[in-house]
C-alpha cells in the first residue's frame, strides 16, 4: 500500500519542491494538501485532483489515521509547533529546513521524536544536487588527493530587499540568509567532512534597507585538517564558482546552479526525460592549471530524499538525513553568530 502523505503548505516549498517530488516516488501518494489560500487551493485541485484540499492543519489531527506521513513546509516559526503536533498525533514528519530557529528547539523535538518512536526527517534536499554529488563522488574516489579546502557558494544578485518573513529580525522567524541558504551549505560541508571543530564567521546586512543578514562568510575546520569556506549572499554583483574543491593532486571547480530547482519551477518532474541532467557546457573542470578536463556532472535527484524516507518508514532502513544532522547544522549557525558578534574563532563544542 502506498504511503499516504499530507503536505502542510503550498507556497514555493510545497508547490515547487515537495508535491512534485512526493508524486514522483513509487510507493508514495500525495493524499492531502493543507492551504487556506483560495488560489493555491485551486492550483492543487488542478494539478493533483486526487489529493484532498484541507483549509487548516487542525483538520488533519482528528483524522491522523488516514495518513502515514506529514510534510511541513511553512514559515520557519511554525516548523517545531506543527512537527510536535504531528508527532503527538502519531505521525512521522518531514520538516523543511531549518527544522527549528535554535538548536535547543531542535533537540527538544528530537526528544519528543524518541519518546513517540517516530522519526523526523529534515528536508536537506541539496545533498542531491548534481554538482554536490559530483564533488562527493570525486572525493570518495580520491580523484583530488586529500582535500585541503572546500569552497562552496550560494550567491545571488538581489539588490532590492523583499517583503517577507525571511527578512525578519525576530529570532522566532529564523530569518536572514544564514538560516535560508547557509543551512544548506553547512549541511553539505558536514556531510562530506564531519562535524567541525571550530567556526569563524562574518555576518552583515549590506543592502540598503536590509535588517536581516544578507551577506555571510563562514569558515569551518574539520577533523583531519580540511577547511570549508562557505559564502552566501543576496548582494553579489558577480557570482563566484559554486564549488572549488582543492586537493593535494587536483581540483574540481564548477559554476552555476544545479538544474533541478529551475526545472521544477517550469513544471518538469523526476518522471520526465532529462530531469536533473546538467548540459555539457555546465560541467565543471577537474585537474590542475594547464591540465584540466570537463567532468560530467552526476544526475541531480531530489526525489531520492523521499525514496530514502519511504524506505525508512517501510523497513527501518536508516535515513540518509537525520535530525541529528540538522541539530549539528544549527549548532554551527549559532556558533557562527557568536563568532561574528565576538570577532573570534569559536570552538564548536565549547559553546
Amino acid at each position: 500500500m502506498d504511503l499516504r502523505v499530507a503536505l502542510i503548505g503550498y507556497g514555493t516549498g510545497g508547490s515547487v519542491f515537495h508535491a512534485p517530488l512526493i508524486s514522483s516516488v513509487p510507493g508514495m501518494r500525495l493524499a492531502a494538501v493543507v492551504t487556506g489560500n483560495p488560489e493555491r487551493q485551486a492550483a492543487v485541485r488542478e494539478r493533483y485532483p486526487d489529493a484532498e484540499v484541507v483549509d487548516g492543519a487542525d483538520r488533519l489531527w482528528g483524522t491522523s489515521g488516514e495518513y502515514d506521513l506529514v510534510v511541513v513546509t511553512t514559515p520557519n516559526r511554525q516548523h517545531v509547533p506543527l512537527a510536535r503536533t504531528a508527532l503527538t498525533a502519531g505521525l512521522p514528519v518531514v520538516l523543511d529546513k531549518p527544522v527549528a530557529a535554535s538548536a535547543a528547539d531542535a533537540r527538544s523535538l528530537a526528544a519528543l521524536s524518541a519518546v513517540r518512536g517516530l522519526p523526523v526527517f529534515p528536508f536537506h534536499n541539496r545533498r542531491w544536487d548534481g554538482d554536490f554529488q559530483t564533488a562527493r563522488r570525486l572525493i570518495g574516489a580520491d580523484a583530488l588527493g586529500g582535500v585541503l579546502r572546500f569552497e562552496s557558494r550560494f550567491e545571488r544578485w538581489r539588490p532590492e530587499v523583499g517583503k517577507s518573513w525571511k527578512e525578519s529580525t525576530d529570532p522566532r522567524d529564523a530569518g536572514g540568509i544564514l538560516f535560508d541558504l547557509g543551512t544548506h551549505l553547512i549541511d553539505q560541508a558536514v556531510a562530506l567532512f564531519g562535524r567541525p571543530a571550530t567556526v569563524y564567521a562574518e555576518i552583515d546586512a549590506r543592502r540598503p534597507g536590509a535588517a536581516a543578514p544578507d551577506d555571510v562568510f563562514v569558515a569551518l575546520s574539520h577533523p583531519g585538517g580540511v577547511r570549508s569556506h562557505l559564502w552566501m549572499s543576496a548582494a553579489a554583483a558577480q557570482l563566484g564558482p559554486r564549488f572549488r574543491v582543492l586537493g593535494g593532486r587536483a581540483s574540481y571547480v564548477v559554476s552555476g546552479m544545479d538544474v533541478q530547482e529551475e526545472q521544477l519551477r517550469t513544471g518538469l518532474t523526476p518522471k520526465d526525460p532529462g530531469y536533473g541532467m546538467a548540459p555539457p557546457e555546465a560541467y565543471g573542470l577537474l585537474g590542475t592549471p594547464g591540465d584540466e578536463r570537463p567532468e560530467p556532472t552526476s544526475p541531480g535527484a531530489y526525489q531520492d530524499f523521499y525514496a530514502s524516507v519511504a524506505r525508512a518508514l517501510a523497513d527501518g532502513t536508516p535515513p540518509q538525513v537525520t535530525l541529528a544532522d540538522a541539530i549539528t547544522g544549527l549548532e554551527v549557525v549559532e556558533a557562527a553568530a557568536r563568532s561574528a558578534a565576538d570577532r573570534a574563532v569559536v570552538d564548536l563544542d565549547d559553546q
